[in-house]
């Protein structure tokens, strides 16, 4: 009998061919696996047909945004004129000079000599005097004085027929006339 290690040798080159023959390469025949189309084609439109689905969605809720935004816009120029008016209003209704007249029409008059009361003791300070109907009193201020700058003297010229001579008396007449009036309107 052969010993063990004789027959591991005369092994081995039958494992080594084993293992080229296994290690060569060779040609295999290609399958032809065909995916199906249905599935495919429906996701690529049930892709598209969500895509624009939530396009017009987006779409209608931008509009709807949009008319909201006019409404309130137009609702906050509604109210901003009316605060406008509202506030008009009450500064004719706060005016010192309409205050006076209403209370000068309810019977008040105003007084001359006011007392005063002093908070921590109660005493009255001062010696009031009973208020009286004032007469013509003047509630509007007088209007301005217009300057004469701005209210000038007419200017008149005077036409002579032809061939009478221009009396120099008459001009200066008139001109002294003019300064005249021009004086009494700025001592009015």
């Amino acid at each position: 009998m052969s010993s063990p290690a004789v027959q591991l040798r005369s092994r081995m080159p039958r494992i080594a061919e084993a293992a080229v023959e296994r290690a060569r390469l060779r040609v295999v025949p290609a399958r032809r696996t065909r995916a199906a189309r249905v599935p495919f084609v429906a996701l690529v439109t049930l892709v598209l047909l969500g895509g624009v689905i939530g396009l017009l969605l987006f779409n209608t809720s931008m509009q709807q945004a949009a008319f909201a935004t006019t409404a309130l816009e137009e609702q906050a120029r509604t109210l901003t004129a009316r605060q406008q008016t509202l506030e008009m209003e009450l500064d004719v209704l706060r005016n010192p000079q309409r205050v006076a007249e209403q209370a000068q029409r309810m019977g008040m008059v105003p007084s001359h000599t006011p007392a005063y009361l002093a908070l921590e003791t109660g005493e009255v300070l001062g010696e009031p005097a009973p208020a009286q109907p004032v007469d013509g009193l003047r509630l509007r201020p007088r209007p301005p004085v217009k300057p004469a700058a701005l209210d000038p003297d007419p200017i008149v010229q005077q036409v002579f027929p032809t061939g009478t001579p221009a009396r120099t008396a008459d001009v200066r007449r008139h001109r002294d006339h003019g300064r005249d009036r021009a004086a009494d309107r700025d001592r009015g």
